[in-house]
């Protein structure tokens, strides 16, 4: 047998791929060898295999994801599907480049004010905000859910406060879910009354802070006056005032996890979706922080167009797995009463968003459901 097949060191002279990087894929499940000795565990691989190292070595070097390369190499002849997904990451590559030219232009600026610093302003990043207190407790409410408690990520125990233009983002994540609402901002940058430019990482309010915040705005409150930099969390409303440190960390950026391109949009009511999730069978899988293992609901789309939940999915029907109760919270935060549910394939992320809110949304991470037998 092994005349007929390439050691994994043959393999990886001829394709490029380094021999621990062949044993990475194998693990991966992306390029398996034909036959592993089961004396010495030698990998060896089929000649029609050397093709498949090939594109594997460009597609790394691209920087496509693990997620991508596996549907690339997996994708049926004559389907479409490698290239859309090579489509996609090109759109993600232009895209990023483009947010990297506006930071770097950023960088430049806040490189040229170091070299000749303004003395006539000691706060030149400090954000003064007005918003509404009723946008802003919608906004917490549509966030707080997502927020980490785990001790080892710091820079994620809080909530982003992110200015941009007549809008203040805010956004959480504990990397397996994400939130993001917005809410019209008023205000000004520091002394000079300019419009504010928002600092490229914006504020990190940590958690408890961020709950003292929702506190304040009661239904008394008309506006909330905010200010952000420097280290400094301010809120005024009413003649109270709570005030705090952000967290000196920084923050992920959201932009790369929200550029989604879904092939589906559902419309449905939140209530339907809840009870079909509270009531639907779920599986067990390593799918929860730090591999523990959670409840798992499987997502369908029939032919008909309908999103159903199941834990056995029909082969001819879209599926997307997701931690059951990560789900819940998202359907929770806010009390929409409609949703639009936007799925782009079994290895995409789910977004949920609330029709007429285009800036507020969650999005959870899938969770890899085993290759059935």
């Amino acid at each position: 047998m092994e005349s007929e097949l390439h050691s994994i060191g043959e393999l990886a002279r001829a394709s490029g791929l380094g021999v621990g990087t062949l044993r990475y894929y194998d693990g991966a499940e992306v390029l398996t060898p034909a036959w592993v000795d089961p004396q010495t565990g030698y990998r060896w691989y089929r000649p029609g295999q050397l093709a498949d190292a090939r594109l594997l070595a460009r597609l790394r070097r691209v920087g496509l994801p693990l997620a991508g390369i596996r549907a690339v190499l997996g994708a049926a002849p004559g389907s479409g599907e490698a290239g859309r997904v090579l489509d996609a990451h090109l759109r993600r590559l232009e895209d990023g480049l483009a947010d990297a030219r506006r930071e770097l232009s950023l960088i430049h600026s806040m490189i040229d004010q170091r070299e000749q610093p303004m003395t006539t302003d000691p706060h030149p990043t400090a954000h003064r905000l007005t918003v509404r207190a009723e946008g802003l407790a919608t906004a917490l409410d549509a966030v707080r859910f997502a927020v980490s408690g785990d001790p080892e990520l710091p820079s994620l125990a809080g909530v982003l406060f992110e200015p941009d233009g007549p809008v203040l983002r805010l956004v959480a994540t504990d990397r397996y879910r994400m939130a993001l609402a917005e809410v019209p901002a008023t205000g000004s940058t520091g002394s000079t009354g300019a419009a504010p430019e928002p600092p490229a990482a914006g504020t990190i309010v940590p958690a408890p802070l961020v709950d003292a915040l929702r506190a304040l705005l009661g239904p008394g409150a008309a506006e909330v006056t905010l200010t952000l930099g420097d280290g400094l969390v301010r809120a005024e409303t009413g003649g109270h005032r709570i005030e705090g440190t952000a967290l000196d960390f920084d923050y992920p950026d959201h932009r790369a996890v929200t550029r989604l391109e879904p092939e589906h949009r559902i419309t449905l009511p939140a209530a339907e979706l809840r009870a079909a999730v509270e009531t639907g069978a779920t599986r067990t899988l390593p799918s929860g922080p730090h591999g523990a293992d959670c409840e798992v609901t499987v997502l369908t789309l029939t032919g008909d167009g309908r999103l159903a939940v199941t834990a056995d999915p029909g082969p001819e029907e879209l599926r997307l797995a997701v931690n059951r109760d990560f789900l819940l919270d998202a359907l929770d935060a806010g009390r929409p009463e409609q949703l639009v549910l936007e799925l782009g394939g079994p290895i995409a992320p789910l977004a949920i968003r609330t029709p007429g809110r285009t800036g507020t949304f969650s999005v959870l991470m899938p969770v890899r459901l085993p290759e059935p037998v």
